[in-house]
């Protein structure tokens, strides 16, 4: 008895505050390691190419024109600026297009009647590239922010899509006949098989979705709302103001990697709440 208590003291309360400290700080390692090896690549290729110091920016001047430099405060303030629009129009893309992906995936799983019916649509649609569907969406959406969610979310529905059809596919048959053994329904299972079990899967789909959402947010402000970061750039292109279109591209990368890895942390902790740890 004492050697197991003393296992228990061990083993349990004592070995879950360094898992919990490991699976937060193995996402934020792995993103400092990201954006180590994206720096030193983006200077390796600036120098092997011996680029045009004109045109090609290096770490340093980003850097500079950022945060410490001559011309940090005035010349970066339209660039943080888009920033905090762009990254708002692409968490309402994120939301709405993940959301919408979940819903239709759960009917396609649930419905062949809807999956026949709703199947051949999404990929006629996503045969179209979506800048020649950017002007037919901004003429019936408009220019604001709904015109933004619907373009960003189309970027982030179609993966997620994919994934969460398969992962609510993966749910375990067996679970799903107890259920119904035990007299629930259709969504009875679908609540308390299929969406459990389909958890490592809309992570996944969260995670490749955050990139799609900034690129769709930057494509609506481009082509849709004049706003942002990506209409920012188009206008840094026609002044040639190179370093405001590299310092926009390098804080984009930057936030993209640091959410990734954010729903990264998340994914462990729920996945250990509901003890999905080898699913993960």
């Amino acid at each position: 008895m004492a050697v197991s208590a003393i296992g228990r003291a061990s083993g349990g309360t004592g070995g879950r505050p360094p898992g919990r400290l490991l699976r937060l700080a193995r996402p934020l390692l792995n993103a400092l390691v990201t954006l180590a090896v994206i720096i030193g690549l983006w200077w390796a290729f600036v120098a092997a190419f011996n680029l045009d110091p004109l045109i090609a920016k290096t770490p340093a001047d980003v850097w500079s024109y950022l945060i410490h430099g001559a011309n940090a405060g005035s010349g970066a303030q339209s660039v943080w600026g888009g920033l905090g629009r762009t990254l708002f129009d692409a968490v309402l893309g994120f939301v709405g297009g993940l959301f919408a992906a979940v819903v239709v995936a759960l009917s396609f799983v649930l419905s062949r009647l809807v999956a026949g019916m709703l199947l051949p649509l999404a990929v006629l649609v996503r045969s179209v590239p979506l800048v020649a569907m950017t002007p037919v969406l901004t003429l019936v959406f408009g220019r604001g922010i709904l015109a933004t969610t619907v373009i960003s979310g189309i970027v982030v529905f179609f993966p997620a899509l994919v994934t969460m059809t398969f992962g609510l596919r993966s749910a375990s048959r067996q679970s799903a006949d107890l259920v119904r053994a035990y007299g629930g329904g259709t969504l009875a299972v679908a609540r308390k098989v299929m969406l459990p079990s389909a958890l490592p899967a809309l992570f996944a789909s969260a995670r490749i979705a955050v990139p799609g959402a900034v690129i769709g947010a930057m494509l609506a402000e481009w082509l849709a709302t004049g706003q942002g970061m990506g209409y920012g750039m188009l206008q840094d292109a026609n002044s040639f103001n190179y370093v405001d279109i590299w310092a926009s591209v390098a804080l984009l990368t930057g936030v993209s990697v640091l959410l990734y890895n954010v729903i990264a942390i998340a994914e462990s902790a729920v996945l250990a709440r509901f003890s999905l740890r080898g699913a993960a």
